[in-house]
């Protein structure tokens, strides 16, 4: 049963219950079972797991905390009795079902692109814009993966120093493509080193020992492809900066998981790389490595499996001699920070 306007306006500041009942849609995928992951670690304080996927995967178990959970087909009346919804599914399933679940009262956060962009839906990344969460309807957007592992190194910089331009290059892994691209790459690398044939099925172009443009849809008018389009208009509303430039370039590289990107920054007023080093140091979320004697900088490697974003490699742009502009890196897993984790610190904010 969907509750009228005057209801759904009345949620806006609603807050998770204390021990509410939680479901993840999209169970059996990559994202949904690091979302499983990430409540067992960090003792969500749940009072039920409710695991939803497709008709096909309906009677299958999943464990959480030590027992094992039924997996339900998703329908429209899988919400009822859910407080929470995690929704790992793509943003066809989200935009089925999303919206109705909650207009009937149940609060999803959504890892798809479906709703990041919708003016009544807040895009969040708690280190960031957590005080957005009090304009929600319950439906709150997950931002896409380079979007929230750029704006945890560059929103603590922003509040210091105003940010004016931003250049990027991303080197994204295939967890960014899901489990079946991750299964891609293990295959075609096997292949590869045993001298045998493989034909690409989930990406575009051969995987092991490659790298090619994002696989996302390409705009033929503007040459940018979707991956890019989505990164800077998301970083301009998670920061709340409407006019700021964004110049990005995204790739896919043959790495498991953990996304890296190389940024160069404009800022309004110098800014050193020892400056950098010091307030990102202090920004929450964040590791500095930096380490020039031993050429240590952020690497997936390193970021995989890590709740942190890394950061570092930091250094004046030579091309721009009036000390506005630094060159850094970030890496972060996509899979976490970039998916799963970035969804349950949102519920998390909302029950304090």
């Amino acid at each position: 049963m969907s509750v009228s306007i005057l209801q759904r306006q009345s949620t806006a500041m609603r807050r998770i219950h204390p021990s509410p009942s939680v479901a993840i849609v999209g169970a059996t995928g990559a994202v949904g079972a690091e979302l499983i992951g990430c409540l067992e670690r960090r003792n969500f304080p749940l009072s039920r797991l409710k695991l939803l996927a497709s008709p096909r995967s309906a009677g299958r178990t999943l464990t959480f905390q030590g027992r094992d959970v039924v997996i339900d087909g998703l329908t429209p009346m899988s919400f009822d009795g859910v407080d929470v919804a995690l929704f790992a599914a793509g943003s066809g399933v989200s935009k089925d079902h999303a919206r109705r679940a909650a207009a009937d009262g149940t609060i999803v956060i959504d890892n798809s692109s479906a709703f990041r962009m919708d003016d009544d839906v807040p895009l969040v990344v708690p280190e960031v814009n957590a005080d957005t969460l009090g304009t929600h309807h319950n439906l709150i957007a997950n931002p896409n993966c380079t979007a929230a592992i750029s704006v945890m190194a560059l929103w603590p910089l922003y509040r210091e120093n105003k940010i004016r331009r931003v250049i990027a290059a991303t080197y994204q892994a295939a967890s960014g493509a899901g489990a079946a691209a991750m299964e891609e790459l293990r295959a075609s690398t096997e292949a590869h080193l045993t001298g045998r044939a493989y034909e690409p099925r989930v990406l575009p172009h051969p995987y092991a020992f490659n790298i090619f443009s994002h696989n996302d849809t390409v705009d033929l008018e503007s040459g940018e492809n979707g991956e890019e389009i989505k990164a800077a208009r998301e970083l301009r509303k998670l920061m709340c900066a409407p006019d700021l430039r964004v110049g990005i370039t995204c790739v896919r590289v043959p790495v498991f998981r953990a996304h890296t990107i190389a940024m160069t920054v404009e800022f309004e007023r110098p800014l050193s790389p020892d400056q950098a080093r010091e307030i990102l140091g202090a920004a929450p979320g964040v590791d500095i490595v930096d380490d020039r004697n031993a050429n240590r900088f952020p690497m997936p490697r390193d970021a995989t499996g890590r709740d942190n974003v890394l950061v570092g490699r930091f250094r004046a742009d030579k091309s721009d001699p009036t000390g506005h502009s630094l060159a850094l890196m970030v890496a972060g897993d996509q899979l976490l920070k970039g998916a799963a984790l970035n969804a349950v610190q949102i519920a998390e904010a909302l029950m304090k």
